[in-house]
């Protein structure tokens, strides 16, 4: 059972049960999923589900690190579920501070070389979505002066993911970043007055002749 942090500072939270360790040897980390025990990088902050995702779907070399307004919007969408969580109830606010701090570092630009799945991938965007959760919830047990993987503490589903889907964080997530893009075509289509104007004939017609 989840431990529920005590009140106090925002680092207070109880330790983990003494088994749930995840052991760091030759470079990586074990982490353990519903398929079982998985190698992650030592110093990755994603998880089990990203790493897995890399062995599935090496379909076309271009990951989320190559789309950082994408990064972004997931980050707002799990910093905004976690507050609406804290309010409701459903989640402590010292987890979901952790988690909040977390997302506003990435929206910031901090670990954008953690997002590696493909862009291209089965699922419709699970992986993208466990990418974005296992790497957030890692960053905020750090915040919590935890580890990475000690998800007894924080987990990437339980706590960073709460009361969500991939059917709803990936269609929300990916209008914010087209909406972000879409501002930054519009402001590279304003052509100043003069840029305009200097651009036609007197009789009206372009310089072109069109």
């Amino acid at each position: 059972m989840t431990p529920t942090p005590t009140p106090g500072p925002r680092c207070a939270v109880p330790p983990s049960p003494p088994d749930h360790a995840h052991p760091t040897h030759h470079g990586h980390r074990t982490e353990h999923d519903m398929l079982g025990d998985v190698d992650v990088p030592a110093d990755a902050y994603y998880g089990a589900h990203t790493a897995r995702a890399l062995a599935n779907f090496p379909l076309t070399g271009e990951t989320l690190a190559d789309r950082p307004h994408m990064i972004r919007a997931l980050a707002a969408v799990k910093c905004a579920a976690a507050r609406a969580n804290a309010e409701v109830g459903a989640l402590d606010g010292t987890r979901a501070s952790a988690i909040a701090d977390a997302c506003a570092e990435i929206r910031d630009g901090a670990l954008r070389d953690q997002f590696v799945v493909d862009l291209i991938q089965g699922g419709a965007g699970t992986s993208t979505n466990m990418n974005a959760n296992e790497v957030i919830a890692n960053r905020a047990l750090e915040l919590l002066g935890r580890s990475r993987g000690e998800y007894a503490v924080l987990h990437p589903l339980d706590h960073v993911d709460l009361g969500q889907s991939t059917n709803d964080v990936h269609p929300t997530a990916l209008k914010l970043a087209l909406d972000a893009h879409l501002a930054e075509l519009l402001a590279a289509l304003a052509v100043p007055p003069r840029a305009a104007s200097s651009s036609s004939t007197p009789s009206g017609r372009s310089s072109t002749g069109v």
